[in-house]
């Protein structure tokens, strides 16, 4: 359901089934909400009791509960205004406490839900939606739901409860005057409900021109590089000011609606007020009422219609919190398409045989890249996949990891579907050093530590020196304690693979699949690494999948792909002397002419 269908009931519903597990502190909160604003309304009927003392004296309502004395009455009436201010500030206290906790509160939990609910989801969920408008979601709109919560259901609630308390007692006192005051209430709650209506759509253009924005920096920031080196600024900086613009244009249309309703309710109330005040005063006049009954009348027509000018901006508040709300159960309520399996997968059992069996794959809106695709792993071999861009050999790595869901065939684990088993169990067993290295901001030894959380330092120092990066770590200002920056900015190319390299070693998983994972590393610092990886992969499954042919030459059997089809299949030797794609792919690297004489 978008934010533009939903409606605000609906919405609510589901907000109201997210707060279930806090319904004791709601209630609460809630509780506390009505009792402040009931001893709110007291000092009206305080200064009506007063002017009845003053002018009735010993005839007065209190006089007729005993106190007949006016000094004794005007003491009755001090202490019961000190009991009463003193409960109205700590209700006050108490739900503007229980609010704000609940607020704090929901506002962890759905985050932690949102976030935990999307790394769940599958990859192609994430080439869909843009990082910016994530962000969006679990940042703003979240932030506007505690707003909510911290300010707007207390108003809702003590509107409520003036308008209740209020009439109840103005109609006890004086229908006719009830009458006249509940006039406009109908037209306010009539125009309310408009204008709800009417701003529900505004504030969820608002939210999509936010995510729009948030998205657009957030792709900048990451592309700074290529902005500069190309001289984009004033051109990005125009892109940002139009998506801008569309944000200010969306807001200013919800406002000047929002802005319009308060004007207009105050015309009602007015018109009203004024009915009430001359009514009152020629029932006063002629002895219907008396006068301090007349007097709490005309405070407390205050307090039920005075309040009801705020109602358009707790309405904005509510709108702008129910799109927010909506935007926000969207993301968690996102299908799962990749489950995990039930069945577990001892990690110390793992022998690391691999089988595709008739894979079908197509990316989401396009032609399948995989067609009956078999490929036979035997435990403990070395496997070389090459191929042209595009031929379908790093869309085999996020298969075997389950990051994308196969429409036709089998992959397997020594013998297990792969669907079948835990999800982090099949994660765990495999490690990935992936072409597109990410590192996190942090030191060089938690990047390396990264899913080896607890692993020792001699172990972490280790890795490094297996992946080569032991020297050029140990050369940085703090070693293993230097910050790498932002996805480890403050490092070459180079180094970041190897940093890879060596979280992947530490894992020291049965299945390693090593994806370009030479392809931004010198010359010599690739042979470094190919010395390294004949005792990485000993006894260990390796897929290696490379562009750099020299990576896979020393491998058990080389896999040849084109257009997800296997073309050749067998050792380097073996695929020279055929003389077939993979030796026209070896000429090109050789930089030799087609058909020239190769050398092994």
């Amino acid at each position: 359901m978008s934010p533009q269908t939903a409606t605000s009931s609906t919405t609510l519903e589901r907000l109201l089934h997210t707060l279930r597990p806090h319904r004791r502190r709601v209630w609460l909160a809630a509780s506390c909400s009505v009792l402040n604003k009931l001893f709110d309304l007291a000092p009206p009927v305080l200064i009506g009791l007063a002017v009845d003392v003053v002018v009735q004296q010993d005839t007065s309502w209190l006089a007729a509960l005993g106190v007949t004395s006016v000094p004794g009455q005007l003491g009755v009436l001090a202490g019961l205004s000190f009991v009463i201010w003193s409960a109205e500030s700590l209700f006050e206290y108490l739900y503007a406490l229980l609010w704000r906790n609940l607020a704090q509160t929901v506002q962890h939990e759905l985050r932690l839900e949102a976030y935990g609910h999307l790394q769940q989801l599958e990859m192609g969920f994430f080439e869909a939606s843009s990082s910016g408008r994530l962000l969006t979601i679990l940042n703003d709109d979240i932030n506007q739901l505690e707003r909510f919560l911290d300010h707007g259901a207390n108003e809702i609630l003590q509107l409520l409860t003036t308008v209740l308390a209020v009439g109840a007692a103005m109609l006890w006192l004086s229908p006719l005057v009830a009458g006249v005051s509940f006039l406009p209430i109908p037209v306010i709650l009539w125009g309310s409900l408009r204008f709800q209506k009417r701003l529900a759509p505004r504030y969820a253009e608002v939210r999509e021109r936010a995510g729009d924005l948030a998205s657009r920096l957030a792709n900048n920031l990451g592309g700074m590089l290529t902005i500069k080196s190309y001289t984009a600024e004033a051109w990005e900086t125009a892109r940002l000011g139009e998506q801008s613009q569309a944000y200010r244009r969306s807001n200013a249309r919800a406002i000047r609606l929002s802005a319009a309703f308060i004007p207009l309710i105050r015309f009602a109330i007015l018109f009203a007020f004024l009915a009430i005040l001359v009514i009152g005063g020629l029932q006063a006049w002629r002895g219907a009422i008396a006068v301090g009954t007349y007097s709490f009348l005309v405070f407390i027509t205050q307090r039920l219609l005075w309040p009801l000018t705020t109602l358009g901006r707790t309405l904005d508040d509510y709108q702008r919190a129910m799109a927010s709300t909506n935007r926000v159960l969207d993301l968690v309520d996102t299908p799962i398409a990749i489950a995990s399996g039930g069945r577990p997968l001892p990690l110390a059992q793992v022998k690391g045989e691999l089988r595709f069996e008739d894979v079908t794959f197509a990316y989401a809106g396009r032609e399948p890249l995989l067609r009956h695709f078999n490929l036979q792993v035997p435990a403990g071999s070395t496997i070389g996949i090459v191929g042209a861009t595009g031929s379908g050999k790093s869309t085999i790595v996020k298969l075997l990891l389950r990051l994308y869901a196969i429409q036709a065939g089998t992959i397997r684990l020594d013998g297990n579907p792969i669907s079948e088993l835990r999800l982090d169990d099949l994660r765990r067993a495999i490690g990935l050093v992936s072409q597109e290295v990410f590192l996190f901001h942090g030191t060089v030894a938690e990047n390396i530590a990264y899913g080896s959380f607890e692993a020792p330092r001699a172990a972490i120092e280790r890795a490094a020196q297996l992946a080569e990066a032991a020297a050029f770590i140990e050369a940085l200002p703090q070693g293993y304690d230097t910050v790498v920056g932002e996805r480890g900015q403050r490092l070459s190319g180079g180094q970041r693979q190897r940093i890879a390299l060596a979280r992947a070693i530490l894992k020291n998983p049965p299945v390693l699949i090593l994806d370009e994972a030479t392809a931004a590393v010198d010359n010599d610092t690739e042979a470094a690494i190919q010395r390294s990886l004949d005792l990485i992969t000993a006894e260990r499954t390796t897929l290696v999948i490379a562009h750099r042919l020299s990576t896979v030459r020393h491998a058990d059997r080389i896999v040849v792909l084109e257009q997800g089809q296997i073309v050749e299949s067998g050792r380097h030797e073996q695929l020279i002397a055929a003389d077939g794609a993979y030796a026209n792919l070896w000429r090109v690297q050789a930089g030799l002419r087609s058909g020239e004489p190769l050398r092994l």
